[in-house]
């Protein structure tokens, strides 16, 4: 273990139960460009209803493994799919009094649930215990936080005796928004080319009922029905046996789809952010917006929702100008397909903002001194 207090570096064991997308990119982002030592112990992005009821048992013995290799870290950063305090029970007499960071990407209070799925009470009692357990709680968004805040006390009004409210602001004053880093400095920022096929229009989230594909798919229907020019690539994770909506609107959409599936090279992906003209979303949860980040550094429009975190991420300067109001998708999705030179000048200094705000070599210091302060306060 480092000494804080003489500026070295320190020991930071991060601990990501879903390993994959947004979360394995800020995990990995986080390797890149701390200053300090950041080691990684994590599960596979799947089950991640398993993952908050009984990962603790797997990660504890991922974590006594990594101890015994390494020695035990200045400070433990949990992403938070995990039920944290089963897992610092678990591991008390391999790490001891560590100070503990739990990472909010996401939570289950606040995440709107899917077709038949019913509320699910448990998991959201585990982030609050884990709430509880840390010593600060890291949120991607003042969205996300405000957003849990004003769920916390209904669902600690629904215990049946022995209340926790006089836990409740104590886990709130322990929260900080620490954004996630942003990829961005392999991402080149194209001048405006035109193409005789129309704009390229970006959908690149995971293919999930969170992000409300279909929306954005009958919207691309009805411009091609109207004979607006336009391309489209829609490429994203996809871990559904059967994204219907996906392969018909392939179909409907023939010549037009010029990207279709996972793009699994960094390289690649690179590529296509380059060319894109449009970037659009109509998702129902969206904490922080990487993907739409990542494009927009590239120069393209974003056409997104007037609410979760976009207005936020992208800032208020830029809001009015990539925000669209409720139920105007294929309103602003057609007039930036057809004036895209208009749309481009109204935005026109947002990808320099985005880069000085989001980048990596930007918010990774921020993670640095939040290690730092953590540590120097002995946890709480």
């Amino acid at each position: 273990m480092s000494d804080a207090g003489g500026g070295d570096a320190l020991d930071v064991l991060v601990v990501e139960p879903y390993h994959g997308g947004s979360h394995r990119a800020w995990a990995e982002g986080l390797v890149r460009h701390s200053r300090h030592r950041v080691r990684l112990v994590t599960h596979e992005d799947s089950f991640w209803r398993w993952r908050m009821r009984g990962g603790a048992v797997t990660l504890a013995d991922a974590v006594r493994r990594d101890v015994t290799g390494n020695g035990v870290p200045d400070v433990l950063l949990v992403s938070g799919m995990v039920d944290l305090a089963s897992l610092l029970g678990l591991v008390r007499r391999d790490i001891g009094d560590v100070p503990v960071v739990l990472y909010l990407h996401e939570n289950q209070l606040t995440h709107p649930l899917g077709p038949g799925q019913r509320p699910d009470e448990g998991i959201a009692w585990r982030t609050w215990t884990s709430l509880v357990a840390a010593d600060a709680v890291w949120l991607n968004s003042a969205f996300q936080r405000d957003g849990l805040c004003a769920a916390l006390p209904g669902l600690l009004a629904r215990a049946p005796d022995r209340p926790h409210h006089h836990h409740l602001a104590d886990v709130t004053e322990r929260m900080a928004v620490v954004p996630v880093g942003v990829e961005v400095a392999d991402v080149p920022h194209r001048a405006p080319e035109r193409h005789a096929a129309g704009p390229l229009v970006l959908w690149n989230h995971r293919w999930d009922h969170d992000k409300a594909p279909r929306v954005v798919l009958d919207a691309l229907r009805g411009l091609a029905d109207e004979g607006v020019a336009f391309r489209v690539a829609l490429v994203g994770e996809n871990n559904r046996v059967d994204p219907r909506e996906f392969s018909d609107a392939r179909v409907a959409l023939g010549e037009r789809v010029v990207r279709f599936g996972h793009v699994p090279s960094r390289e690649d992906y690179v590529e296509l952010l380059a060319r894109s003209d449009v970037v659009v979303s109509a998702a129902r949860q969206e904490f922080f917006g990487i993907s739409v980040v990542e494009a927009a550094a590239a120069g393209a429009v974003p056409v997104v929702p007037d609410r979760l975190s976009y207005p936020e991420v992208l800032g208020s300067r830029w809001a009015p100008s990539c925000c669209y109001p409720a139920g105007g998708l294929l309103e602003r999705l057609r007039s930036v397909c057809t004036r895209l030179d208009a749309w481009r000048g109204a935005i026109d200094g947002l990808a320099a903002d985005l880069r000085r705000r989001h980048a990596w070599e930007v918010i990774g210091p921020r993670y640095d001194r939040g290690f730092e302060d953590v540590v120097a306060r002995g946890g709480r």
